[in-house]
This record gives C-alpha cells, structure tokens and sequence, in this order.
C-alpha cells in the first residue's frame, strides 16, 4: 500500500533511505562511544548531551526501518554494510577531549543535515509520509548542531577567561 501512493522511484528511494539508516546507526555509535571515552573539564555535560544524542539517532534509524518496510524493503541488516552504504562517515576519536569530540560530532551533524534536506526536497509534494518523517529528524538534527556549536561557544569563552586570569 505505502508503495503506491508514492510518487517517485520507490528502489531509489529505499535505497537513499537504507543510506540514512546506516548513518543513523553509525551517528548512534559515534555519540555512544564519545559519551564513555570523554575527558576535560566539559566531560559531564558533554557526556550527558551525546548520550541524549545517541538516544535520539537510535530512534531515528528505528523510524527509518520501519519506513523502509512500509515501502516493502528490508532495512540493512548485516553491520558490515553499514559503514559502506553510509555517505556520513564514521570517523573514530583520535582524541579523546571534550573539544575535539565535539568538533567531530558537529561535522556529523552537518553531514546529517545536507542528508534530510536532500530527503525531504526529494519527497516533497511525492511522499509525504517519507517527508514528514525527514523533516522530523532533520529538525532533531539542526538542534543537535546547535548544541554542539553552544558547547565549541562555552569552551572558547572557558578558554579565553582562564587565558586572562593566568
């Protein structure tokens, strides 16, 4: 049924929408991982932020599964793939500080973001279900840059007030 009220080529779509889905899971592993290996002074509140991000990413590539089978597909399910399917890298810590973290999670977030943009211009007016569900999680997204770019803000202004004082 969803198949044939969409109208665009349903396999591109799936297939764009499989791409997603592994970056979603690849996005929930970077932030997971950076919650437990976070150092420096911003290590609590950053660590609480990407565990709420990794919570979030998780659900957003649960709704993309069941996207994906709404439109009669099967989402990846071998984690090999993953990593190839992803245009959205993963890209493991080099370091393990709160800056750098964050700087690497914000390139992420970004790449996420030119992703459901692309999603939704392609889905407007021709699936609005896949539409909707894009434009839920970009709108997640650009509140997940904004919180990393607060943080690079907060780490700056730390950085320049200890600078003055010694």
């Amino acid at each position: 049924m969803a198949k044939k009220i969409v109208k665009l080529d349903v396999s591109d779509l799936i297939r764009i929408l499989n791409e997603a889905y592994a970056e979603e899971w690849l996005a929930y592993y970077q932030y997971w991982i950076g919650a437990k290996l976070v150092t420096g002074q911003f290590k609590k509140g950053v660590e609480e932020e990407f565990l709420e991000h990794a919570k979030e990413e998780l659900e957003h590539a649960d709704m993309l599964a069941n996207r994906i089978l709404q439109l009669g597909a099967t989402p990846v399910i071998n984690f090999d793939e993953l990593s190839k399917l992803a245009k959205c890298k993963y890209e493991a810590p080099v370091n393990e500080d709160s800056l750098s973290l964050v700087t690497q999670n914000l390139d992420s977030e970004r790449c996420a973001i030119g992703r459901y943009q692309g999603i939704c211009e392609m889905c407007f007016n021709k699936d609005h279900e896949t539409f909707r569900i894009a434009e839920h999680i970009l709108m997640q997204e650009l509140e997940h840059e904004q919180e990393m770019e607060d943080f690079l803000t907060d780490m700056a202004k730390a950085k320049e007030y200890y600078q003055k004082q010694f």
